[in-house]
């Protein structure tokens, strides 16, 4: 079956190549950006009763496919394992109109799987999934179909600002619905968002609870208890339900969220962000960025992120260690100078340069000598800058760096409609860390490539081939560079 996948996603990506007809996923109702963020062309208006409402209402679908594949350079037996895995499933939203700025959402989402082999008879309760188990719920065991209403949300719309209640979708440097597989991450809470300054956007949010791609249940923010809460790969494993019961925490705390986005001078961006979970964690994150112009269509955006990363208790209860190898050390140990504390931060850098249909980057990141970031709620503390495809580098004292480049060859006229990019990263770990056991990852280099097409025929779809070689160092003890992988995805979607 493994083989089969290989061979149905090497065929895609060669029709995706040899195709020659398509145009940018525009539809008349939506767009479906790079990072896969959806965004309304078409948005419910004011009405005058509240039959309109529903009558005068707009229904959003959208029908979708993921394949992948997960290859180990060498099998380590009950740790990692070659696996496949496909679901088929999509949406449907629901926003009614507006009556006296009041309005409604809801949307419904699915996925089923077709084909999965992520576990083996010889290791019960282990799931191999990796990069496909969003494609189903392992709470309740593999192939499991998940049907859930993400999102459930009402607002209230005044002057250039609204007020949402309920389950949402927020986008923040640490927050993203990171909707790449079948179904985004969600929040439930509260969230309000104001435009009322001018070239300036204001939000803030008081979240409750959070639900991961792959959970049908809404959980925890931060607890980590295998895959019934926080189950991120980005979690920190030391905050476990255990650890913070003991500690005499509360296991589901509220998160405070606030962002400000200025753009007020000519070309500059600027990016405020901070967040604050009580008795746990807060961070506060500022990022700039500005475009020169360099005539003849040639334009030059450096760019810099700093993020500053404050123990509220967190340390404590769960160790500098996302791994969750210090949980109730103190001093040093490990690797780390203050086991105990999760006081950390990082700095990250990059240069853009781009012309009409190409743009190439460069990118570097460096987190301090401290803690690991915190950051289990599908936003990259290094995303945009050196993060790669499914590839995590915010543990301390990483230093990770990223070239990439872009191509549009239908806005070149030379292939309407086909764009792809590609990237090479170095992740550089720190050997203390690793030698201590209190990072469980080596070094690596990371080759990953996005292929992307649609169609005159067909203007609602998209197809999308991804393909990651990950090379990493051999673990110091073991028979072979088990870590080193080859990662292959395939995507349909279509929207309606």
């Amino acid at each position: 079956m493994k083989s089969n996948t290989i061979k149905i996603a090497a065929v895609a990506a060669a029709c995706l190549v040899a195709a020659t007809s398509a145009n940018a996923l525009n539809t008349d109702k939506r767009e479906l950006k790079n990072n896969m963020i959806l965004v309304n062309n078409i948005n419910p208006k004011a009405v005058n009763s509240f039959d309109e409402m529903f009558s005068e209402g707009v229904l959003y679908g959208r029908l979708r496919s993921n394949m992948f594949h997960w290859d180990w350079d060498t099998d380590k037996p009950g740790s990692n394992e070659d696996n496949s895995a496909w679901g088929v499933g999509g949406s449907l939203i629901y926003s009614t109109g507006y009556l006296n700025g009041f309005g409604a959402t809801a949307g419904m989402y699915t996925t089923h799987t077709i084909e999965t082999d992520n576990t083996n008879d010889l290791y019960p309760g282990k799931d191999f999934g990796k990069a496909g188990k969003d494609t189903y719920s392992r709470a309740t065991g593999s192939g499991s179909h998940i049907d859930v209403l993400a999102l459930a949300y009402l607002e209230y719309k005044f002057a250039k600002s609204s007020v949402k209640v309920g389950r949402q979708i927020f986008e923040s440097t640490l927050l993203r619905s990171n909707d790449t597989k079948m179904i985004p991450n969600t929040f439930e809470g509260y969230s309000i968002e104001s435009k009322d300054l001018a070239d300036t956007k204001l939000r803030a949010a008081y979240f409750t609870r959070q639900k991961l791609r792959d959970h049908r249940d809404f959980h925890s923010v931060i607890a980590f208890s295998g895959w019934d809460e926080n189950d991120d790969a980005g979690t920190h494993k030391g905050l476990s339900v255990t650890n913070i019961l003991a500690a005499g925490e509360d296991v589901e705390p509220n998160m405070l969220v606030a962002t400000l986005e200025n753009k007020y001078i000519k070309g500059l961006k600027l990016n405020l962000d901070g967040m604050y979970i009580d008795g746990f964690v807060s961070s506060a994150i500022a990022e700039a960025n500005y475009e020169i112009g360099l005539g003849d269509g040639w334009k030059l955006t450096p760019g810099a992120r700093y993020i500053h990363q404050m123990d509220e208790g967190a340390g404590a209860i769960g160790g500098a260690a996302l791994t969750g190898a210090l949980a109730g050390a103190t001093g040093a140990a490990g690797g780390y100078t203050d086991a105990g504390s999760v006081d950390g931060s990082a700095w990250m850098a990059r240069l853009e340069l781009k012309k009409g249909a190409g743009k190439v980057m460069a990118g570097y990141s460096a987190i301090s000598d401290d803690a690991d970031l915190i950051a289990p709620w599908r936003g990259f503390p290094t995303g945009g800058y050196t993060r790669s495809m499914a590839q995590y580098n915010w543990e301390a004292n990483t230093k990770s760096w990223m070239i990439k480049g872009a191509y549009d060859l239908g806005k070149a006229g030379m292939v309407s409609g086909l764009r792809g990019s590609l990237d090479y990263a170095q992740m550089d770990y720190d050997q203390e860390k690793i030698d201590a056991g209190s990072i469980k990852k080596t070094d690596r280099s990371i080759i990953h490539l996005d292929v992307q097409k649609t169609f005159d025929s067909a203007p609602n779809l998209e197809l999308k081939f991804r393909a990651a070689m990950i090379d990493a160092d051999a673990d110091d003890g073991a028979p072979a560079d088990y870590q080193s992988y080859n990662e292959y995805r395939f995507e349909i979607n279509y929207l309606f």
